[in-house]
């Protein structure tokens, strides 16, 4: 047993090998067909050490980095070859391609990066929070009240960009001697901003109820076991289908299935079964959405299910109705200090009426008045555009603390951040 799982894995690592020799060919060949990186243009950099499969963490940050760059200069920094070619191909910023810690350096030295900002806690950050004279910022890829919202490495970074005051109070009750004022500044949820941004839906807008299914995965140990796929998910969907009244857009994490066979079957299923409802029905036009962007789905739903993840909080910060699944594991934390002690949960022995629980949520007066006040909570004023300004205005702060501290140091001379024993030349992950 062990030698045939030693034998999968090596056949396994033997392929993500090759596939990573394939992307860094072909993202060579891409680079040369673009011109070099103006030097000493950007000033913001945003730093992705993860392969592609994490690429959603830094999808839902193009629309709101992208309005930032027409002020700041924004330019990603990818470390693995597949992330990278996709970048270049789909995102609407600049991208570096920085394998080898003297790739980086070559970046820092040949721009001008006030700011850093990190969507996730790769461990590889750290080669790039080696370079001072800057800002380092953690800004997250998303707001929840999962076990990683309150992690202590939040400590590393100068400074992290939080949602709002419920961001604050979950992480005050980790954060030892952390100067709150100073180093957490809110600022909402840019992206909901630009969940629409003029997107053509998939469907032309009828009677049907449109209902956002979007699971999270089954995670990698029972405390974080969130995802609702096996549990919920496929007789959820089915009851959703059968109405004839309901369209589905149905969203799984893309991870779903990478640690249990059965948790993938199930979301294979799902898949199956939209396709099969489409093509008894045309009309229904229920979606499998796996694209990149993040945004249409939350913003025309009428009601949402999602699994305790950040999507809980995406969809919160449109103001519109959502169930939030109860995890079947029971050894699954769940911080119940938050939204989730007073949300609209969906528990398996609702298998019964499923149906009727999104019809309650979708019309009731009381649940509704409950979401406003977790909305003011979680992200302060939403009205349109006025998180976008205070996310602008976060930078313009951390900008204008980078040229006060760049004077203050003026005459402190060069100083050589070359790290000879750090010169990684392994790509862990395409």
């Amino acid at each position: 047993m062990g030698l045939r799982r030693d034998a999968r894995r090596a056949v396994k690592l033997a392929k993500e090998i090759m596939w990573s020799r394939r992307a860094q060919r072909a993202l060579g060949e891409k680079l040369r067909e673009q011109a070099p990186l103006e030097p000493h243009r950007f000033k913001i950099g945003v730093y992705f050490a993860d392969g592609k499969v994490n690429l959603y963490q830094l999808r839902q940050w193009y629309a709101p980095l992208a309005e930032l760059a027409e002020t700041y200069p924004v330019l990603l920094l990818s470390r693995a070859s597949g992330a990278a070619l996709t970048l270049v191909d789909e995102s609407p910023l600049p991208v570096a391609y920085v394998r080898r810690v003297a790739d980086l350096e070559q970046v820092v030295h040949e721009q001008d990066l006030h700011v850093v900002f990190y969507v996730n806690q790769n461990a590889k950050n750290f080669q790039m929070m080696r370079y001072g004279r800057r800002w380092h910022v953690f800004i997250n890829h998303g707001e929840s009240d999962k076990m990683y919202m309150t992690t202590n490495q939040f400590k590393a970074y100068d400074y992290a960009f939080i949602a709002g005051d419920a961001a604050r109070a979950r992480l005050d009750k980790v954060l030892w001697d952390y100067d709150f004022d100073k180093r957490a500044i809110p600022i909402g949820r840019p992206q909901a901003d630009h969940y629409l941004d003029g997107t053509e839906l998939p469907y032309t807008p009828d009677e049907r109820e449109v209902v956002l299914y979007a699971p999270t995965w089954e995670g990698d140990r029972d405390a974080a076991a969130y995802g609702s796929i096996a549990t919920h998910g496929v007789e959820l969907v089915r009851g959703l289908l059968a109405t004839g009244r309901h369209r589905v857009i149905y969203r799984p994490h893309p991870r779903s299935g990478v640690v249990d066979e059965a948790y993938g079957a199930a979301n294979r299923q799902i898949i199956q079964s939209l396709a099969a409802a489409n093509a008894a029905d045309p009309s229904a036009r229920h979606v499998y959405d796996d694209g990149p962007s993040l945004g249409w789905q939350l913003a025309a739903a009428d009601v949402a299910i999602v699994d305790i993840s950040a999507m809980v909080y995406d969809r919160l910060a449109a103001g519109k109705p959502l169930l939030v699944t109860r995890p079947a594991n029971p050894a699954a934390q769940i911080d119940s200090s938050g939204y989730l002690q007073a949300c609209e949960w969906l528990a398996v022995s609702d298998a019964a009426r499923l149906v009727a629980r999104v019809d309650e949520v979708a019309h009731d007066a009381a649940a509704l008045e409950r979401l406003g006040f977790w909305v003011e909570r979680y992200f302060g004023d939403t009205t349109p555009g006025v998180t976008t300004a205070r996310f602008h205005a976060a930078v313009e702060h951390l900008m204008a603390e980078w040229e006060r501290f760049a004077a203050l140091h003026a005459a402190d001379g060069e100083i050589d951040e070359h790290d000879e024993d750090d010169d990684d030349d392994l790509e862990t992950t395409a």
